[in-house]
């Protein structure tokens, strides 16, 4: 008889537990879902945030039938920084502009982007000639990022996504 009884029990307390497990499950599952939520859109808040007003010169995240390119066709030869070896340094290159079709500024400058050649020019060389060889060197990214940035500010517009250097000499 005891041991029917202690089944008895055994079985009360598992139903017990069973109803509020379900009850426990039921009342927080909606606020965790809230929560999570909440949590997603701060989030992305903050990285909207730190991505507006910077550098947006990833051509990656452009699809590629979505990239329109313009070659400066004109090689240019830039005087380097003085780097204090008493030498004076140079760099000669080429530049290609990678720019987003869909963007605004494409459609009101990109498809005139030849008659602002000499701007865009200037720009690169003002840009470039503030790095030492050393730095030229070793940064050609940390470069190519600046001259996305300059551009950008220059024409109040992200739709330069990227630039590349076809061809580079430095001495």
């Amino acid at each position: 008889m005891k041991k029917n009884l202690m089944s008895v029990v055994i079985l009360a307390l598992v139903l017990v537990n069973l109803i509020l497990t379900a009850i426990l499950t039921i009342t927080v599952l909606p606020e965790t879902k809230k929560a999570n939520e909440l949590i997603t859109q701060v989030c992305s808040a903050i990285n909207l945030e730190l991505e507006s007003g910077s550098v947006t010169s990833d051509a990656s995240s452009v699809p590629i039938d979505k990239l329109a390119t313009y070659d400066i066709s004109d090689s240019m030869t830039i005087n380097l920084k003085d780097s204090g070896d008493g030498k004076e340094h140079y760099a000669v290159i080429t530049v290609s502009l990678f720019m987003n079709k869909d963007s605004k500024g494409y459609k009101s400058f990109g498809e005139s982007m030849e008659e602002k050649k000499n701007l865009v020019m200037s720009e690169i060389t003002s840009v470039v000639s503030g790095f030492t060889y050393d730095e030229f060197k070793s940064d050609q990214q940390g470069v190519q990022d600046a001259i996305v940035a300059d551009l950008q500010k220059l024409f109040d517009s992200d739709f330069i996504v990227s630039v590349g250097f076809p061809t580079v000499t430095c001495q």
